[in-house]
C-alpha cells in the first residue's frame, strides 16, 4: 500500500498539531506539511504535490473557498473540508467547488473534543487510496435556481416508457462520499408530477441534512425535506434521512409513515442505507426502486438483497462515475443488481424504471 502524503491547513495552530497527530496514527499515511492561512497553504501544496489535503474554510488571508477554486484549477488534488460550520450551505458550496468530502469539528473552539473525529477522519483518508479524483474534475456544478424560479417550473410531459414499471411507487437512494453533488444532479434532472416518493440516506453527521435537503429543495421540482418523525410518504415528495439518525418506515392506516429513530450499536455506517432500503422492502417490495450511489464501504448491500428478495429493482452507479466505488462494487457483488448506469444517466434509468419518458420542454434536459 502506497503512502499518502497530507498537507493539513487550519489557522488554529492547536487544530493543525492535533490532526496531523490523528492522521499520522494510521498506518501509511504521512503529514508532509501544514499552513494557517490559505495563502501559505497554496504555496505548500504546490510545493509538496500531496496525495489529500485537510481543510478549514474559515481563515484570515485567504479562506477555504478562494484556496479550493485555485487547487482544482492549478493542481487538483483531493481536499476533505474539516470544519465547525454546520446548520447552513458552506460545507455544500465546497463540496460544489470540489472537495471530496467533510467531517463536522464537534465544537468551533480549541479543544480536546477535536479527538472525537479520529475514525471518521482516519476512515475518509483512508478512501483517498480509491478516489476518482477525474470524476470529481468532470463533475457539472448544478446551480441551484431561486424558491419562486423553481415553483414555476413546467411540467414534463410524460408518456408511458417501453419496459418501464409504472407500479413503483418509491425510489431509495443510499450515497456517501461524493453523493451530494450526485444528488443534487439526480434531483435537478427528475420531471415535475412523478408518479413516486424518494427517500434518501446519505452519510452524513447531525447538523447538515437540514440544509443539504433545503438545497436540494431549490434544483428540484420535487419537494424535498429533512424527514422528521410521523412525515406521511407521498407521490413528489422527498425526505432525506437526518444526520446521525436512521430513516425507517412503517404502514399506518393505509398510508406509508416515516420514522426517525437512533442508530443500533451494528450499524457502522449512519444514516444506514441497509436499514432504511430493508424497511422500504418489506413495505413497497415489487413497487421499490433501490438506487446505489457512490461512496466507501459495503453500506447498501445487505438491503439490496432485501429488496431482492422482495421482488423490487435495484440500479447501481458505474466505476466510471463514482467518486469512490465502494458502495456500489459491493452493490454489484451481490449478483443481484438490475442495471449499472453512469450517474449522469441515473436519472433517466429511474424515470424509464418507473415507467416514464419525459419529453424535453427545450430547457431541461431528458
Amino acid at each position: 500500500m502506497r503512502n499518502i502524503r497530507v498537507v493539513v491547513v487550519d489557522d488554529s495552530a492547536y487544530n493543525r498539531r492535533t490532526i496531523t497527530k490523528m492522521l499520522e496514527g494510521v498506518e501509511n499515511v504521512q503529514v508532509v506539511g501544514y499552513a494557517a492561512d490559505g495563502e501559505e497553504g497554496i504555496r505548500k501544496i504546490i510545493d509538496l504535490k500531496p496525495d489529500l489535503v485537510t481543510l478549514d474554510l474559515e481563515m484570515p488571508r485567504m479562506d477555504g473557498f478562494t484556496l479550493l477554486r485555485i487547487i482544482m484549477n492549478s493542481c487538483p488534488t483531493p481536499v476533505i473540508i474539516i470544519s465547525s460550520r454546520s446548520e447552513d450551505e458552506r460545507v455544500f458550496k465546497a463540496l460544489e467547488l470540489g472537495a471530496v468530502d467533510f467531517i463536522a469539528k464537534p465544537t468551533s473552539r480549541i479543544s480536546d473534543e477535536l479527538l472525537k473525529i479520529a475514525g471518521d477522519l482516519q476512515e475518509k483518508v483512508r478512501s483517498v487510496l480509491s478516489l476518482n479524483m477525474d470524476r470529481i474534475l468532470k463533475r457539472e456544478t448544478v446551480v441551484p435556481p431561486t424558491e419562486a424560479v423553481r415553483k414555476k417550473k413546467k411540467p414534463q410531459t410524460q408518456t408511458p416508457a417501453p419496459g418501464g414499471n409504472s407500479q413503483i411507487q418509491m425510489v431509495a437512494i443510499g450515497a456517501s462520499t461524493g453523493g451530494p453533488p450526485a444528488l443534487q444532479g439526480i434531483f435537478s434532472s427528475l420531471p415535475a408530477q412523478s408518479p413516486f416518493a424518494i427517500a434518501v440516506a446519505q452519510h452524513m453527521p447531525a447538523g447538515f441534512t437540514k440544509a443539504f435537503a433545503e438545497r436540494l429543495n431549490r434544483s428540484s421540482s420535487f419537494e424535498v425535506k429533512e424527514a422528521a418523525d410521523g412525515d406521511i410518504v407521498k407521490p413528489g415528495h422527498a425526505l432525506i434521512a437526518p444526520g446521525g439518525r436512521n430513516l425507517i418506515f412503517e404502514p399506518v392506516n393505509g398510508t406509508v409513515v416515516a420514522r426517525v429513530v437512533d442508530p443500533s450499536s451494528q450499524d457502522r455506517y449512519i444514516p444506514s442505507v441497509d436499514v432504511m432500503f430493508t424497511s422500504l422492502a418489506a413495505i413497497y417490495r415489487a413497487k421499490l426502486l433501490g438506487v446505489v450511489l457512490t461512496g466507501m464501504g459495503n453500506d447498501g448491500s445487505k438491503g439490496v438483497r432485501a429488496i431482492k428478495a422482495a421482488d423490487g429493482e435495484v440500479l447501481a452507479e458505474s466505476e466510471e462515475s463514482a467518486v469512490v466505488f465502494g458502495m456500489p462494487r459491493e452493490a454489484i457483488a451481490t449478483g443481484l443488481v438490475d442495471k449499472v448506469a453512469t450517474v449522469d444517466r441515473m436519472a433517466r434509468e429511474v424515470i424509464l424504471r418507473c415507467g416514464m419518458l419525459p419529453v424535453c420542454d427545450g430547457n431541461r434536459k431528458s
